[in-house]
């Protein structure tokens, strides 16, 4: 990337990088388990034939409180007749008719399938057994354009094991810092096509690596259920917090679209030459010794905007693409971490030495997902 820049660097104005979309999981790991489910309901005197109604009260309780909630920070609270509606349209609709720059647009009411503990009978046995299945519940969805963060969303399932996703978009929340400094840009959807001061804004992008990220995501949660923490009295609920999905981009912004327009398809062509299977496995840090190349899957698809051409690798991918024109952008997708490393101490153990630890989804181990990424764009 840094050659590129230097070779056409009367063309270019500068490049930026860091977090795209992310999707980060909550999970209650006490309540996600059988065995830790089983542990819960012993304690609690709660008999395995009286999980339905016990399961379906806390699911009650979930529901009043996001519906309180909506009324409360007057929001409509709307049912969706499918899962498949595109609730980020629909929500930015909701949130021109309703003229709302900042601030709460938004919940819907979905029902989608999930994975939840119920309890079967064992003929064998002839006992009563928890398991984990796939089925469907209701989960509830809070738009909001925050006015630190921008444009996101949380998704909660009221069912147990009370999973929660949120959706946020490293770009948006940089426009919002872009505004509280009073730095001037374009921005197209989720790109930004110009920057007056391009060296202040990475910096500001890149202290987004610095966040508390359990206690963002903790508070995100509570706007959309604000008694989700005191469901089950003096037991603590605390979610373990991971990345299920990450992108980061880094955007090479063109003065003009017809300068890169110009060289976008040669690039495209060393592209296609370049990469062949040992270059694409360099991608991701890995050596092509000993692997077979059905592992590798690289595609050149001609999108609405233009071409694009993408590279797969044990579901993590690297693409690159012209964005809104004028910028040229690299992006980065991982969804398997494990074939990483991060450097850190085993099982968080303080009496351990540090070194090289697969690298895990938790959001401990963001900051390192990010160089990675970088490295690879």
């Amino acid at each position: 990337m840094n050659k590129l820049i230097e070779l056409y660097r009367d063309k270019i104005s500068g490049a930026i990088s860091g977090w795209d979309r992310i999707r980060f999981r909550g999970t209650i790991r006490w309540l996600a388990s059988t065995r830790g489910m089983g542990t819960y309901m012993q304690r609690h005197g709660i008999l395995l034939r009286d999980f339905g109604n016990w399961a379906q009260s806390i699911t009650n309780k979930v529901r009043a409180c996001c519906a309180a909630q909506a009324e409360a920070l007057g929001v409509p609270l709307l049912y969706l007749k499918g899962s498949t509606v595109d609730k980020d349209a629909l929500a930015r609709e909701i949130a021109r008719e309703r003229k709302v720059q900042t601030g709460d647009i938004c919940m819907f009411s979905v029902v989608e399938p999930c994975y939840a503990p119920q309890v079967k009978g064992d003929r064998a046995s002839r006992k009563l057994n928890i398991e984990v299945a796939l089925r469907k519940c209701v989960f509830v969805y809070h738009y909001w354009n925050d006015p630190v963060v921008g444009f996101g969303h949380t998704r909660l399932q009221t069912w147990l094991p009370l999973s929660s996703t949120i959706c946020l978009n490293g770009r948006h929340w940089l426009e919002r810092q872009l505004l509280n400094e009073g730095i001037e840009y374009r921005k197209d959807g989720n790109c930004f096509t110009s920057l007056s001061d391009l060296p202040r804004a990475q910096r500001i992008f890149d202290a987004q690596q610095r966040t508390d990220w359990p206690v963002l995501l903790m508070s995100l949660l509570r706007r959309n259920c604000p008694a989700i923490s005191d469901l089950f009295g003096h037991d603590p609920l605390l979610y373990y917090w991971s990345a299920d999905e990450t992108e980061w981009a880094s955007d090479i912004i063109f003065g003009q679209v017809a300068e890169l327009v110009k060289i976008y398809p040669s690039l495209l062509r060393h592209s296609l030459v370049a990469a062949d299977s040992p270059a694409v496995m360099r991608f991701f840090g890995k050596r092509a010794i000993g692997v077979a190349a059905s592992e590798i899957v690289s595609d050149y698809r001609r999108r609405y905007e233009g071409v694009r051409l993408k590279h797969w690798l044990s579901g993590n991918s690297v693409k690159v693409y012209n964005k809104a024109g004028n910028v040229l952008r690299v992006e980065t997708t991982i969804t398997n971490t494990r074939d990483f490393k991060v450097f850190r101490r085993p099982d968080d153990d303080a009496s351990r030495p540090a070194s090289w630890q697969k690298m895990r989804k938790g959001v401990s181990d963001l900051h390192r997902r990010a160089a990675i990424s970088q490295a690879c764009n």
